[in-house]
């Protein structure tokens, strides 16, 4: 019976100091997220989300002279 008491105390005094130990390491600061409009760059996107490419691509479809799947 003393060994079971002895056991379970060491395994709840086990498990306190493994959770001190995980959460109690040194924090490292995250930097802080530059806004993402307005910050002087382009945002970068696809070029099927680009205005002028798809203005181009119908123009292009448009000039076509053999209808597509004929």
């Amino acid at each position: 019976m003393l060994f079971l008491i002895a056991f379970v105390g060491a395994a709840i005094i086990a498990l306190v100091l493994w959770k001190a130990m995980s959460s109690g390491g040194p924090q490292v600061p995250q930097p802080p997220r530059r806004p993402t409009t307005g910050s002087g760059r382009p945002r970068v996107s696809g070029p099927d989300d680009d205005p002028d490419f798809l203005r181009q691509l119908d123009e292009k479809v448009r000039r076509r002279e053999d209808p597509p799947g004929a």
